[in-house]
């Protein structure tokens, strides 16, 4: 039922006045000067006609003359153009008025007072006014659905590029990773090839969905792990624990691995002593709460962060608009990212 009136709701807006006048006017007509109840049949007739000639005169103005007048921005045509349909109208609909009650001397004499001849032009006028104005109403909305449905389109657009960009972005880590372990001939090379094949399936297949799984993407995250563990002779203390309930959650897939990667890229090295990563999933009513923690290389082996920090915060900003929030502390010797979003 709310889909048919949103498609329809210029027709029900229409449909809703004229309802409206009807009613008011007919309530209006139905007693005399003297607040005494006049012929009922006598009144319907009365506002039917003014209904009639009303719209008669709104809706050539809406369909016909207010879209010649917006083409040609010609003012003074539309206004001839107006003016002639307008007084010949206002004149039938007086003579009708004049029928309809010829049989009643004191009201018919009040239809010949230039008072109600003015009134009667100014109301007709106000409604034709009014009508044209839902014109402009229409034509708002219909711009300013055209112009959600482009913004739409962008947004789905430009986050269908943001989820490409990161198969290109995770093939070049990893592949680096399978290239050490098949050049140092380690035992672990068809290891790693098996967990690739499987995080490659996760990638082509799950996450071209809108949401998925959070065991699954737990399940991606674990495999990346063991990857770089493999990679690194497990030398590096890596913790990763879950807490709560991540069976019935779904969040937007590939969002959370891109803070794990920059931990490794930044804070891990085969040469250094006092390397670490730890990072936590907590599932606490209707958050997600995601922490990454990892220490730092020494500025000379840094590098730039590259498109994957910028990829996320912008895949967040679309996939979770005004339901995310991301603080970043940077310390001398450590880098921690808590991430916290809105699941419910």
């Amino acid at each position: 039922m709310h889909s048919v009136i949103q498609k329809n709701r210029i027709l029900f807006i229409h449909l809703s006045f004229w309802c409206l006048y009807f009613s008011f006017f007919y309530y209006q007509v139905s007693f005399n000067r003297h607040g005494e109840e006049t012929y009922h049949l006598r009144a319907f007739i009365d506002a039917i006609t003014h209904i009639l000639m009303m719209a008669a005169i709104s809706y050539l103005n809406y369909f016909y003359l207010l879209p010649r007048f917006l083409k040609n921005k010609n003012l003074l045509q539309y206004f001839i153009e107006f003016i002639i349909p307008f007084a010949i109208i206002v004149t039938l609909h007086l003579l009708l008025k004049k029928y309809i009650y010829t049989d009643m001397g004191e009201p018919k004499r009040f239809l010949n007072s230039s008072k109600f001849i003015l009134q009667h032009i100014s109301i007709t006028l106000f409604i034709a006014i009014f009508v044209g104005m839902l014109k402009f109403a229409e034509e708002w909305l219909e711009l300013e659905t055209k112009r959600k449905e482009i913004e739409n389109e962008k947004l789905t657009a430009e986050l269908t590029f943001l989820k490409a960009q990161i198969n290109p972005h995770f093939l070049f880590n990893t592949l680096n990773n399978l290239y050490y372990l098949a050049f140092t001939n380690s035992p672990n090379t068809t290891e790693v090839i098996a967990k690739l094949s499987q995080m490659m399936r996760y990638m082509i297949y799950d996450s071209d969905h809108e949401k998925v799984m959070l065991s699954k993407e737990i399940e991606y995250i674990e495999n990346y792990i063991s990857l770089e563990k493999l990679r690194l002779n497990n030398q590096i203390p890596i913790n990763f624990t879950v807490e709560g309930n991540t069976n019935q959650v779904k969040i937007v897939p590939l969002i959370l691995i891109t803070f794990l990667e920059n931990a490794f890229k930044h804070g891990i090295s085969n040469n250094s002593t006092n390397a670490y990563i730890f990072l936590k999933i907590s599932v606490q009513n209707n958050e997600l709460i995601y922490t990454v923690e990892n220490s730092k290389l020494a500025a000379k082996n840094q590098e730039k962060s590259g498109i994957g920090l910028q990829n996320v915060n912008r895949r967040l900003a679309l996939s979770y608009p005004q339901k995310h929030q991301l603080e970043v502390f940077d310390l001398e010797n450590d880098y921690k990212i808590c991430l916290t979003l809105d699941i419910s």
